[in-house]
């Protein structure tokens, strides 16, 4: 026996010599097995039932065949099978069920999957599962948008300095922030709903890929599942992924977004810059250092999202090499890094929407900081050029060297005297300042610089209301939509339930 038939000989008595070998087993099958107990029977047992109801309203089932399979259905140890273990006696989970309802019913079961295939099957429960998990998501963030808001009305008078290459920039209010973060979010959600839209849609019918000589109705299996309609083309029901794709880019997306958010957070509750102080719930003291108020609840925030990113990633990296067809068996490895992206993320929006509405802000120590910097200069310039007639480029380089002639004494705005105004202003223009000196310490304050701001989208109370008001209509958009998907799913439980009760009541008929 050479060398190569000795390893060969091996290799069969350690892996078995018939499918599944113990390999692909461990590798694929038991925890392919194992994730659709957890997460893929209850809407198999849908389609079974949607199933059922649509081959006896189409009069492909007798009325008895369909009684018995309606029992058997009902009769299912579902409990069982939830805690089941891989034995390698069923492929997976969907020939487990089948052979339970042939043990049930007999022959009958068979008829079940007349006009159907795994394929079209799979590709239905994967979107079943997908589409509530975007809409824990949704909910989730829907709910955390509503926090955001509430912070930001709190504090749509609290003045802060808005940051640029991470230096001081100009004066806004840490409402106007909030209310930013808000719009970001609410893209974010609207990008969900745009591939929630995309993932309800039912491939039930498209069969293994080219649809069926039987005449069965698609759509009244869309209507029973709760699907907002179907895929037309077959083999885009079986094959086109790309549902998968736009889930995980919007997840993706909204996982960035947090972050960047998050980031913030973390250097506003640093000591150094003591913005906010996060409450006791969420924050951890050392082992060691008593003194110390680790942030640990926006650290974990920020290193869960950045998995979500990682999930979602591998999931398109997934997809980027999968050949257009039946992607059924590759989803098997691919949807839990979906589902468990979504869940994450739906637990970090909960966990930062409870950080948000219990966090302090110190209001006193981010107005003296806005006080003390040089981030209202911008309206001296503005100031200057309304009150002197000047051109913008000019007054700019007054107060350039405003800035430039105090940071280097170390001084503030508040320190500017009259004097060092006018002989600046005179310097760079060579024209005599007019304007009153009360009318220049003026502009510098931090609450003048907020106030004037009513451009729309800006910090002052008018731009803040109408966007408040505009927040508010998203967020009537966003319950809406939510309760439309809870009475589209209500619905179709109620369809199942009169369909299998038709069925019922025929017989005693």
């Amino acid at each position: 026996m050479t060398d190569f038939e000795t390893m060969r000989e091996q290799i069969r008595q350690q892996d078995g010599d018939a499918f599944p070998s113990k390999a692909f087993t461990a590798l694929v099958l038991k925890p392919a097995y194992d994730n659709a107990k957890q997460n893929l029977l209850g809407s198999m047992m849908e389609v079974n039932r949607a199933q059922l109801i649509m081959l006896r309203e189409q009069g492909l089932l007798t009325q008895q065949e369909a009684l018995s399979i309606e029992k058997g259905l009902r009769e299912i140890d579902l409990h069982a099978l939830e805690h089941g273990e891989y034995t390698g006696k069923y492929e997976d989970l969907f020939f487990e069920v089948e052979g339970k309802l042939l043990e049930l019913c007999g022959d009958p079961a068979g008829s079940l999957h007349m006009a159907r295939s795994r394929n079209d099957m799979g590709v239905t429960m994967y979107r079943m599962v997908l589409r509530r998990r975007l809409a824990g998501v949704m909910e989730a963030l829907h709910g955390f948008i509503a926090k955001v808001n509430a912070l930001a009305k709190e504090h749509e008078k609290t003045i802060m300095v808005a940051i640029t290459h991470t230096q001081q920039a100009q004066v806004c209010t840490l409402g106007h922030y909030l209310l930013a973060a808000c719009q970001i979010l609410d893209r974010d959600f609207d990008r969900l709903r745009h591939a929630y839209d995309t993932v309800n849609r039912s491939a039930m019918g498209a069969c293994a890929i080219t649809t069926t000589g039987f005449p069965i109705s698609r759509e009244r299996m869309a209507q029973l599942l709760g699907f907002d309609g179907y895929i037309l083309n077959s083999y885009d029901a079986i094959g086109g992924g790309d549902y998968l794709g736009e889930a995980a880019s919007a997840l993706e997306l909204c996982a960035i977004d947090a972050g960047r958010i998050v980031q913030d957070l973390m250097l506003w509750a640093g000591q150094e810059y003591n913005g906010i102080r996060a409450a006791d719930p969420y924050v951890q003291i050392s082992s060691i250092m008593p003194q110390k108020r680790n942030p640990v609840s926006i650290e974990h925030l920020r290193s869960l999202l950045s998995s979500v990113s990682g999930q979602c990633t591998t999931l398109l990296n997934m997809l980027h090499n999968t050949p257009y067809g039946d992607i059924v068996d590759t989803e098997d490895d691919a949807q839990p890094f979906l589902w468990n992206a979504c869940d994450t993320l739906q637990k970090c929006y909960a966990l930062w929407g409870n950080v948000m509405g219990t966090l302090s802000v110190n209001k006193e120590v981010l107005l003296e900081r806005a006080r003390n910097g040089f981030a209202a200069i911008t309206e001296l310039a503005d100031t200057l050029v309304r009150e002197e007639a000047i051109p913008f480029r000019k007054a700019h380089g007054v107060a350039a060297k405003v800035a430039r002639t105090l940071s280097a004494q170390g001084r503030s705005l508040t320190s500017l005297t009259a004097e060092e105004m006018a002989q600046i202003y005179a310097d760079v223009t060579g024209k005599t300042l007019t304007t009153p000196f009360e009318t220049i310490t003026g502009c510098l304050k931090p609450e003048h610089f907020v106030a004037i701001r009513n451009v729309p989208g800006g910090c002052g109370p008018e731009a803040m209301a109408a966007m408040f008001a505009e927040e508010e209509k998203h967020r009537e958009c966003r319950a809406a939509f939510l309760q439309k998907r809870k009475d589209a799913e209500n619905a179709a439980q109620d369809m199942q339930r009169a369909g299998l009760e038709a069925i019922v009541q025929n017989s005693r008929g």
